[in-house]
């Protein structure tokens, strides 16, 4: 595939014509399975990219924190939009600085130093955000192979697991406040409705508890509901492609955290792990009931290992370098507004 020839395309006009784009984009590459190098006939193109921020957005009442082109699958990001992201080292857009160099369509100079100077926004920031990545994908996962395998009541109780294991997660990432306090207990009982012998039920008392942090609280068991009640009645076919997709994700998701948690280094071209990557993909640990082998719960666990290896010697701060930020924002943002370069 031609991805400049693609580029230069008509579909791809409003690149070109864009007050916002153009010659203002810093940074545009492939996203998505052709990044990563796991693409397959069906794979959809994707392009994301980085943009200066005009003028008035900076020094005036405008507001942009993406232009998304639908039809074409083209998301860019403002420039400062993407520092925020960055700094919260969000799985889906700190890939755009870890590709390899063929695989950037646009490169300005801000755009190759964003790219040098990567290492100043990953802290161990990484460890919650790629860690909820990972476990959404291996929710879907575990919530597809119950609706196709277990009874009613089985399900049920699986459903109850993925609901804990949410609620714990949200725990862990700060759910608990020192403002108030919160019980929140599940269990499983004997159900009134015809249609289910079983059913998860919720004693909760709260008091002078956040409600923002209740929203999400409830928001992640909703979550869980939802993933699971979308798989009633899915063209198993066509699910089953989705899901090995989930689970080469999850596996592409602790390869990614511990390169950067343990080297420093954003690899988003997985060179080296495509053999891996590119089996399970293919569906060669899928079992013909839609559940998954053993063997792939083994690759799983050797690579949450090397994770957790990863973690306990970790080479990065606790937060990102909040100095060598503003120096680079200041920078990028300087030229954004008069052309010129500030040193």
């Amino acid at each position: 595939m031609d991805f400049r020839e693609l580029l230069n395309s008509e579909q791809y006009d409003f690149i070109r014509t864009s007050e916002r784009l153009g010659s203002r984009i810093m940074l545009l590459g492939l996203g998505g399975s052709y990044a990563y190098g796991t693409s397959n006939e069906g794979s959809d193109i994707d392009f994301r990219g980085i943009t200066l921020n005009l003028p008035s957005d900076l020094i005036g009442l405008t507001e942009f924190e993406q232009y998304e082109d639908k039809e074409t699958d083209t998301v860019i990001y403002s420039f400062n939009k993407m520092v925020k992201l960055l700094l919260d080292c969000n799985p889906n857009t700190c890939e755009i600085l870890g590709l390899d160099e063929d695989q950037y369509l646009i490169k300005s100079p801000l755009g190759q130093e964003l790219i040098d100077n990567a290492g100043i926004f990953l802290s161990m920031k990484a460890v919650k955000s790629f860690s909820n990545y990972a476990m959404d994908q291996l929710r879907r996962l575990q919530n597809a192979i119950a609706r196709d395998s277990l009874p009613q009541a089985e399900k049920e109780k699986h459903i109850l697991n993925s609901v804990r294991r949410a609620v714990e997660q949200f725990n862990l990432n700060g759910g608990s406040d020192k403002t108030g306090s919160g019980d929140f207990r599940l269990s499983l009982d004997l159900s009134e409705e015809p249609s289910m012998e079983a059913e998860i039920f919720v004693d909760a008392e709260f008091r002078h508890y956040p409600l923002r942090k209740f929203s999400e609280l409830t928001g992640r068991t909703r979550a869980v509901l939802r993933d699971y009640e979308r798989l009633t009645g899915r063209n198993k076919k066509k699910d089953s492609n989705h899901l090995n997709k989930h689970a080469m994700h999850l596996v592409r998701l602790l390869m990614m955290a511990a390169d950067i948690i343990g080297k420093k280094k954003i690899i988003t071209h997985r060179t080296a792990d495509l053999p891996v990557l590119l089996s399970i993909r293919r569906g060669d640990y899928m079992l013909e009931d839609g559940s998954y082998s053993p063997d792939f719960f083994k690759i799983v666990d050797e690579y949450d290992q090397k994770l957790q290896e990863a973690v306990r010697h970790h080479v990065l701060p606790d937060e990102p370098d909040m100095r060598a930020v503003a120096r680079l924002v200041e920078r990028v943002n300087y030229y954004a507004v008069t052309g010129k370069y500030h040193d």
